[in-house]
């Protein structure tokens, strides 16, 4: 094994910046109060945070509530004496990374899909130089309503970013399109504006989570992960531009923004997944605990205790990250390995063994079902090591690792011409 470089940043290209500061607009409608619950969201994370009301937002929740939330002046007049040049419809705006109006009633989409200014928002949202995302939030029928669709259609073509509608309960009492989505999934997206596309145009295919491989109906054999590592790495994935399929075991851990999620139980049926999908895709980052060993035979009834000991016998699973790796054409392959010692040296022994381009490598104590991880990055060149940091950050470094690493054939999507 080659000598492990000095503990250090990587020689990668260094992380995005995070978001620093957004201009949140409220227009009116039942669902402002969701738009505090973005702001604390955004507040939390170290984001500076300028809120625009419209008159009629002002009817739903206080400009107060937002300034409490903020520790910023909430702006709600075009004409509000004081304003720094009189123009607080252009500096609002400026040295912004994004504007999110939240919620986008069906009259704002309206007035901004026509290029209006007769009012502070609307002005501003006109002569920004940031992105703009809108989440809109009104009656089924009204997002049904042809004029609202041709008004979206043109946003959209503006380059407007749309952030739902969800479905679900209203609060007129019916059901269906037109609910503003949560204040958690236009958070992630504001995120991911800043996150370079350094992996646009490519197809990743992730595994997480645990697998269960059955004795009987109602025991099996499993380990502590808890998928936070896959999920992070999918999602880190999606924000720099991947188009994603993440093959996920047992886990109640929401699906990422943008990714495809396929469940699955067994080592088995996550085999089954990955080789009926890999072929398409440009990378395979297998970071799922599958199990080495499953029952040679899963009991259809349920085994009832006795006094006397209990033997199962086991059988290996398959090794689908080896097969992967070393079959015609293989993705770029990235494994992780959980090591209780001897990480790097184990690491890179399993590395070589599944000939792959990238490993993984950390204790397993500090990390199953953990927040925040440390780990060690081998591969051919030698070891680099990475600091202590949540699985999120630690995601979108390592998507910045994986990007810097791509050889030339597997840039773009696989299958295409080169």
């Amino acid at each position: 094994m080659a000598d492990p470089k000095p503990a250090g940043p990587s020689p990668a290209p260094p992380v995005p910046r995070p978001l620093a500061r957004v201009v949140l607009g409220v227009t009116g409608g039942i669902a402002a109060y969701k738009a505090a619950e973005l702001a604390r969201l955004l507040v939390k994370d170290g984001v500076r945070v300028d809120v625009v009301m419209t008159r009629n937002a002002t009817r739903f929740v206080t400009p107060m509530t937002f300034q409490a939330l903020t520790g910023r002046p909430v702006a709600t007049d075009l004409w509000e004496a004081g304003a720094a040049n009189a123009m607080d419809h252009i500096a609002i705006s400026r040295g912004a990374d994004a504007i999110v109006v939240a919620p986008a009633s069906a009259d704002f989409l309206a007035r901004l899909a026509q290029g209006r200014a007769d009012d502070l928002l609307a002005t501003l949202c006109l002569a920004r130089e940031c992105p703009l995302a809108v989440a809109p939030a009104m009656n089924r029928q009204m997002w049904s309503n042809p004029a609202t669709q041709r008004n979206v259609a043109q946003l959209a073509a503006d380059g407007v970013m749309l952030l739902g509608p969800g479905s679900g309960d209203q609060a007129c009492g019916e059901v269906g399109d037109g609910r503003m989505v949560e204040a958690q999934e236009i958070f992630d997206a504001l995120v991911a504006l800043t996150v370079p596309k350094s992996l646009a145009g490519r197809r990743v295919l992730v595994t997480a989570g645990p697998t269960f491989e059955a004795i009987d109906p109602v025991r099996g054999i499993t380990n502590l992960s808890s998928g936070k590592m896959g999920f992070a790495l999918a999602r880190a994935a999606a924000e720099a531009g991947a188009t994603v399929t993440m093959v996920a075991g047992p886990t109640s851990l929401p699906t990422p923004a943008g990714v495809e999620r396929v469940d699955v139980v067994s080592a088995a049926q996550m085999a089954d997944a990955v080789f009926a999908r890999v072929a398409k895709h440009d990378v395979f980052v297998a970071v799922a605990a599958v199990a080495d060993y499953r029952p040679s035979t899963a009991h259809e009834r349920k085994l009832k205790k006795k006094a006397e000991a209990m033997t199962i016998a086991l059988e290996p699973t398959v090794d689908i990250l080896a097969r992967v790796a070393t079959g015609p054409r293989p993705p770029f392959c990235v494994g992780f390995a959980a090591e209780s010692h001897d990480v790097e040296k184990f690491g890179e022994e399993k590395r070589k063994r599944k000939k792959l381009a990238l490993l993984v490598a950390n204790r397993a104590q500090d990390a199953l079902g953990a927040d925040h991880n440390a780990v060690t990055l081998l591969d051919a060149s030698g070891a680099t090591r990475l600091p202590r940091m949540d699985k999120l950050a630690l995601a979108r470094r390592l998507i910045v690792e994986i990007a810097a690493r791509l050889p030339p054939r597997a840039r773009g999507r696989r299958g295409d011409s080169r």
